[in-house]
């Protein structure tokens, strides 16, 4: 049955957003619609002029009989900086301030239209980056890692700070906690990471960097590649961090524990990842 240009481009935009970073033949296109290659090739003109003009990511096309279409969602610079100045807005709250300088953010990385934004912020990061999968740490980081492999459409890994029965055989490495400055220990199963893969870490909050540090050598362990790394906010730490470039969306640069208020601002991600570009 033949579909109207206006159903057909909404269906197309919402399959590729269900499928980003994968591509998708005109000839499945044609077929789902019943309508002609260059049809087809017409509405996905539409669909790439939309997602430049806001901003939300580029769709290209790969001619050729094995060709199609591909969807990357991402953020522009200008996208960016007002998707990170709403994180600051939220979590510029001295309410959220907590014993030892660390801030409550389990009700921000439990809402979904923060979790989408912090996502795809993360995802643009590593855009054009050769990434297999996505590590976080038990339990805070995980919604973030589901929402950055969403986006990437790669798969997530949980490291554990305990082994679990279901988890089969694990690696372990003893770290050093950047925070409290004692020995732990964390294990990731033998089956969820390759030798050779190439793998972006992320996590809720840095401050030593101990955590990260210590998936950092859990990767060496595997003979896989680290990335990069990225947090959703960073604190401020006395001495040195155990970790370097580790991308922040946002930086919490003053915690005053005496009167219970908090100084929040962007963190390195706008520098980082679009430096003094404009878009």
């Amino acid at each position: 049955m033949k579909v109207r240009r206006s159903n057909r481009l909404v269906d197309m935009t919402r399959y590729m957003m269900e499928h980003p970073r994968t591509l998708v033949s005109l000839k499945f296109f044609g077929q789902r619609y019943d309508s002609a290659k260059s049809s087809i090739s017409e509405d996905l003109s539409i669909i790439r002029h939309a997602f430049h003009t806001w901003g939300m990511g580029r769709l290209e096309t790969i001619p050729g009989a094995s060709g199609g279409a591909v969807l990357t969602p991402f953020y522009s610079k200008e996208n960016a900086e007002a998707a990170i100045a709403d994180l600051v807005k939220e979590v510029s709250d001295d309410s959220r301030l907590l014993q030892g300088g660390y801030v409550y953010l389990s009700d921000l990385i439990g809402r979904p239209d923060i979790l989408r934004r912090v996502g795809r912020l993360i995802a643009t990061q590593y855009v054009d980056k050769d990434v297999d999968v996505i590590m976080t740490v038990e339990t805070k980081g995980i919604p973030i890692a589901q929402s950055v492999a969403m986006y990437l459409n790669k798969p997530f890994v949980i490291v554990r700070n305990s082994s679990h029965i279901t988890e089969g055989p694990t690696v372990s490495v003893n770290y050093v906690s950047g925070s409290v400055k004692r020995i732990k220990k964390m294990e990731l199963s033998r089956r969820t990471l390759s030798a050779g893969a190439n793998v972006v870490v992320v996590d809720d909050f840095m401050k030593g960097g101990g955590t990260l540090n210590g998936m950092k050598s859990l990767i060496k362990e595997f003979d896989a590649h680290l990335v990069g790394m990225t947090v959703f906010a960073e604190g401020e730490v006395s001495g040195e961090r155990l970790v370097d470039n580790c991308t922040s969306l946002i930086k919490v640069n003053a915690v005053d524990d005496r009167n219970k208020t908090i100084s929040a601002q962007a963190g390195s991600f706008i520098d980082t990842v679009f430096g003094n570009k404009e878009n």
